[in-house]
């Protein structure tokens, strides 16, 4: 059983994190169109796209845009941003390991006062 103080406890977080982000096609998939109780077709005619572009998104296969993202933020009443930093955590995970030997290479620089 943890005591008080273990509960109060921080925990800094230092490593990188193990497993990708989650898309936010696979958010809007799993859990907003269920609570919503919509159908994919239903919530793309109301986000105003095409099923075919919602089903992509869904799939991870396709990005949020910045306009898909602006939709988004309307429709589950959260605003862009959070679309858009979702997308953004999930590309960069993916493009630091797909680049990391090649990264590894550049020499990093300090501007000098």
């Amino acid at each position: 059983m943890r005591s008080n103080a273990d509960a109060n406890e921080e925990h800094l977080v230092t490593g990188e994190p193990a497993r990708a982000p989650t898309h936010p096609g696979r958010i809007l998939k799993e859990d907003v169109l269920p609570a919503l109780g919509l159908s994919v077709s239903e919530a793309a005619r109301q986000l105003g796209v095409t099923r075919q572009t919602l089903h992509r998104i869904m799939a991870g296969t396709h990005s949020v845009t910045p306009e898909m993202a602006v939709r988004l933020g309307k429709f589950c009443g959260n605003g862009p941003g959070l679309w858009l930093r979702m997308q953004q955590a999930h590309d960069l995970w993916h493009a630091e390991r797909r680049l990391r030997k090649e990264i590894e290479r550049i020499p990093s620089h300090e501007a000098v006062r």
